[in-house]
């Protein structure tokens, strides 16, 4: 599912820019002076897939993330042009996504077990706010290619770090600030009364997230050394 719709955004760019770029006739530039204003504003919306990067203390079986749950995301945008071909972006924006963790049968042996603990479903809700540097080319009739990247912070509005309950109860815990660095790109597509820009970004956690059980052994969190978010997103923005 998710090689669908990024296939599907990078087919809908390329096949805007192939109409520009070989035409015979002359394309009319639409809305020439948006990009010259210093400041602009706009709103974007998309889909998002989260996983998890675990290192291990021991070498079991990898702990295994679902990779076909998609995300919902949306927010605002803060854009401050530098030059022609360079811009500062501000991005909040409110992210819904799910991740399930599928644990093996070895990391409970010893142990009495069930199914339900070899399953844990990690909802989160971040609040997530990147500073971006964006680099575009020459504006080509009407459209603009670009490659994007920058640090961002998040806050996990669903992290349970507080929560005095862990694995043991049922409960996974993640810490609520997470920082990390993105890259992406996209394509500017400039419509007759609004700009419309499909890209793909990617993301990648700095610090260790993982909040761990009480006991040091705990099957759940015992052998993680490590554990960072990352993830995918599919943007549409309107400017």
């Amino acid at each position: 599912m998710r090689k669908i719709i990024v296939l599907l955004t990078v087919l809908l760019a390329f096949q805007s820019a192939k109409a520009q770029l070989f035409t015979k006739e002359k394309v009319a530039n639409n809305i020439d002076n948006l990009d010259q204003r210093f400041l602009s504003w706009g709103y974007f919306l998309g889909f998002n897939q989260y996983d998890f990067k675990f290192n291990y203390n021991e070498d079991l079986n990898d702990i295994l993330v679902d990779d076909d749950i998609f995300g919902f995301h949306l927010g605002l945008i803060g854009d401050m042009r530098i030059n022609d071909h360079l811009n500062l972006r501000l991005e909040p924006g409110v992210f819904f996504t799910t991740r399930n963790l599928r644990y093996n049968e070895s990391y409970f042996a010893g142990t009495e077990f069930n199914d339900s603990d070899l399953l844990r479903e990690v909802k989160s809700t971040y609040i997530h706010i990147p500073l971006l540097l964006k680099i575009s080319t020459k504006r080509i009739n009407n459209f603009k290619p670009f490659i994007i990247g920058g640090v961002s912070t998040a806050l996990n509005l669903s992290s349970n770090e507080d929560n005095p309950d862990d694995n043991s109860a049922g409960q996974f815990r993640m810490k609520k600030n997470t920082y990390f660095y993105e890259l992406g790109f996209g394509i500017d597509l400039y419509l007759l009364y609004f700009k419309f820009t499909p890209s793909i970004r990617a993301i990648f956690a700095i610090n260790d997230e993982l909040v761990r059980d009480a006991d040091p052994n705990s099957p759940w969190t015992g052998n993680i050394a490590n554990m960072q978010t990352r993830g995918v997103f599919i943007n549409f923005t309107f400017q």
